[in-house]
């Protein structure tokens, strides 16, 4: 029977093994998928299937800079304990280096690393780690100058939080005080313009129902709602944030001061967004030696 690629993707999505496996698998099984399954499980080639369905929560952000580009990833595992394994410190090193090349996640995931698709990587380390683990995303920035900064470094160049500034003009050093400003103090946004304008509706909804509450005159109202989001926008946005260095300063001033532009950042930090389950600590350790 002959083995197509869509018959190698969906051995591949049913059972975590590498590509070249899962052919492997198909052609000693004359292209049955139940026992293809089944010659991989007995080979041990399917162990990361049965991980596939865990919360992978933790992990690591890595960051790498070349020139005038930055780029950062987050790598997921399940535990803590994983994040601090050195090899898949390595492995997340690894998957940032080669980020440097592509353009997004999905080429990033195909990109090849020691010889085989990052995809890959990953799958045969949630087989020997035992552990669910996933390329969530990147993101990068460029500029004439790409500062970094990682807070509690675990490693060089990665740990929980991660941030990269992009600058045209200004110098490394303010590049990476603005890195730290971001780590800090989290904002939205680059600029009011870069905001979510779903987000800044949502805002302006809420703070025109507490005004109208008031009982104020229109005109009040209408001044009272400009002044709030005036508020809003300083603080939700980074050239709007009061800078930690100097308070005094708004961001985009000490920018000006500095020399710089900022063009852009990113900020990443482990997890976010992700629904956790809770699972007290006692199921945690039985589940992680249960494997």
């Amino acid at each position: 029977m002959a083995i197509t690629a869509k018959m190698v993707k969906e051995l591949r999505e049913m059972t975590g093994a590498g590509m070249m496996d899962a052919k492997k698998a198909l052609v000693e099984t004359d292209g049955d998928m139940e026992a293809a399954v089944d010659w991989l499980r007995t080979k041990g080639l399917a162990k990361a299937a049965k991980k596939s369905g865990r919360t992978a929560a933790e992990g690591l952000v890595a960051i790498a800079v070349e020139g005038g580009k930055g780029v950062a990833v987050e790598v997921n595992s399940e535990t803590d304990f994983v994040a601090k394994n050195a090899e898949f410190q390595e492995m997340v090193g690894a998957i940032a280096q080669a980020a440097l090349g592509v353009e997004d996640v999905d080429a990033l995931s195909a990109a090849e690393l020691n010889g085989k698709p990052v995809s890959e990587v990953i799958t045969d380390a949630i087989a020997r780690i035992g552990e669910n683990m996933s390329l969530r995303r990147m993101a990068g920035v460029s500029g004439d100058i790409v500062a970094s900064y990682i807070h509690n470094p675990v490693a060089p160049n990665m740990g929980k939080i991660g941030v990269l500034v992009a600058l045209r003009g200004g110098d490394e050093e303010f590049g990476r005080q603005i890195a730290m400003h971001v780590a800090a103090a989290n904002p939205q946004a680059l600029n009011v313009e870069s905001l979510d304008p779903a987000l800044v509706e949502k805002e302006r909804s809420i703070l025109t129902e507490q005004a109208r509450e008031s009982g104020k005159p229109e005109q009040v109202i209408e001044k009272m709602i400009e002044g709030r989001m005036r508020k809003f926008f300083a603080e939700n946005t980074l050239l709007g944030q009061a800078f930690v260095i100097d308070p005094d300063l708004s961001v985009e001033k000490a920018a000006k001061a500095a020399g710089a532009e900022i063009l852009g950042y990113v900020r990443m930090e482990v997890g976010e967004g992700i629904e956790k389950k809770a699972e007290d600590f006692a199921a945690e350790v039985a589940k992680t030696m249960g494997g």
